[in-house]
């Protein structure tokens, strides 16, 4: 267990309100139902593992959250927005980090952040005072003008992690953040999401390794586009009779129909 992990607590002050609210939220492509009425909570700084098999509708459901497909039935907010009525003001409010890496390998990790800074709205003045910051935090000042597409993958990882919350999001979503990487550098990742969790944010996170479902506050598991499970870890395992998450997981989604 890291330090991060050790000694977080509940954040101060968190919102009433919870930041992200879903009541049977629905999306269908045709006779096709890719998320089928799922309703669930989120509260300020919680940790919360989006779980679930390839094709059981977690992918559709968090685009849904972000702003990127409107749905076909049900409600949903996100930071205080109507996820139909207000996308756009919801992408203002989130941070997104994506499975695939989703920084440009052909500009400096300077240049990344410059241009990211620019998309998210920050001011000149903004920019480049969060650019030392992140730099420094990092421990990547000495790397500012190399090509990202030289940097290890851990290092681009988190960098790509700390762009997201360059704008000071209210949630940021995290779409299997920590593939491909080796265990220590997933560790050193997590200790940044704990960092990022005491101070406010609520993260939304989707992940293959089930250990890691184990680090979430809460935990959420869709089969065939329905949340079949949603609890603590502890809770969720003593619901089960299982030992770990993985068999929590598996004895859901033995049964499932969209596998791949």
């Amino acid at each position: 267990m890291s330090q991060a992990e050790a000694t977080r607590a509940p954040v101060a002050g968190a919102a009433a309100l919870p930041v992200i609210w879903a009541e049977g939220l629905s999306k269908s492509f045709g006779a096709f139902t890719a998320v089928d009425g799922i309703s669930f909570q989120v509260e300020a700084g919680e940790i919360f593992g989006f779980l679930g098999a390839n094709g059981a509708g977690k992918t559709t459901a968090m685009r849904m959250l972000c702003g990127l497909l409107t749905p076909t039935g049900g409600a949903a907010t996100v930071a205080g927005f109507d996820v139909r009525r207000e996308p756009e003001a919801i992408k203002r409010r989130i941070g997104y980090m994506s499975q695939k890496f989703s920084l440009y390998e052909d500009l400096t990790v300077r240049e990344n952040i410059r241009f990211y800074g620019g998309v998210y709205g920050l001011r000149t003045a903004a920019i480049r005072a969060k650019t030392g910051e992140l730099l420094g935090r990092l421990g990547l000042a000495t790397e500012r003008d190399t090509l990202v597409g030289s940097l290890p993958l851990g290092w681009k990882q988190k960098l790509a992690f700390s762009v997201a919350l360059l704008h000071d999001p209210a949630v940021v979503f995290l779409d299997e953040p920590t593939g491909g990487v080796d265990p220590i550098t997933r560790r050193q990742f997590w200790d940044l999401i704990y960092e990022t969790a005491a101070r406010g944010v609520t993260v939304f996170i989707t992940t293959h390794y089930l250990d890691e479902a184990e680090y979430c506050d809460r935990v959420s598991i869709m089969v065939d586009g329905r949340l079949d499970a949603l609890g603590t870890p502890a809770g969720l395992k003593q619901q089960f009779g299982a030992a770990t998450m993985n068999d929590v997981f598996l004895h859901l989604a033995r049964g499932a129909k969209n596998r791949e």
